[in-house]
């Protein structure tokens, strides 16, 4: 049996990606992915879940649309409306987790980092003015966010631009400053799990047990 018929057979992937053994080089494949979600909406980090702590101590998760990354600056940012729990949440514990999957990609990236609301600031305003019209008719809903209903399309959308405008006053930019990525290849031939606590160097990077 030829080497090609076997690794078919036993599910073994042809190629294995060269990050995978190289720490410096997962980091940058990390970044890269989390960088590519930005602007492909059909890639798993496009959309990454953002776990917060609630008011009152439980842990609380959503799902996210990943709007800008700047890796030198070990930053990310979405946007969401002030009128809802999770800026609440965050101005209460600016503490966050990110958590993505790319099945296809046979990668998990988990995060963690400190959140800042940017709400009516110059970096509101650049976010704002970035976002498609759709995008900004979110945030001039009736009622706010989360608001109880007596029936399910008991809310009101804007109408037209002038109404969606109005709706800039609820517009929140949030940046995560990235502390910590771990991530965690999947492969037939041997895992990899690698953490990263950012800002150490090369003292911060580390393999773990899968």
């Amino acid at each position: 049996m030829s080497e090609k018929t076997m690794r078919r057979e036993t599910g073994q992937p042809y190629h294995r990606p060269d990050f995978v053994d190289d720490l410096d080089a997962t980091l940058r494949h990390a970044w890269a992915c989390l960088a590519r979600g930005v602007k492909d909406r059909r890639s798993p980090f496009h959309t990454p879940t953002i776990a917060t702590l609630g008011l009152d101590g439980r842990p609380r998760m959503r799902t996210v649309v990943l709007r800008a990354v700047d890796v030198e600056a070990r930053q990310l940012r979405f946007h969401t409306d002030q009128r809802g729990l999770k800026s609440a949440e965050i101005r209460n514990d600016p503490r966050v987790a990110l958590h993505v999957y790319d099945q296809r990609g046979k990668l998990q990236l988990r995060a963690e980092g400190i959140a800042h609301l940017h709400e009516g600031d110059d970096q509101a305003a650049s976010a704002w003015e970035e976002s498609r019209l759709m995008s900004r008719a979110c945030y001039a809903t009736q009622p706010a966010p989360g608001t109880p209903v007596a029936a399910p399309g008991a809310f009101q959308l804007p109408q037209d631009e002038a109404a969606i405008a109005q709706g800039e006053v609820n517009f929140s930019a949030v940046a995560i400053s990235v502390t910590e990525i771990e991530t965690l290849y999947l492969d037939h031939a041997g895992h990899r799990r690698a953490r990263f606590h950012l800002g150490d160097g090369a003292a911060g990077a580390q393999w773990l047990v899968p």
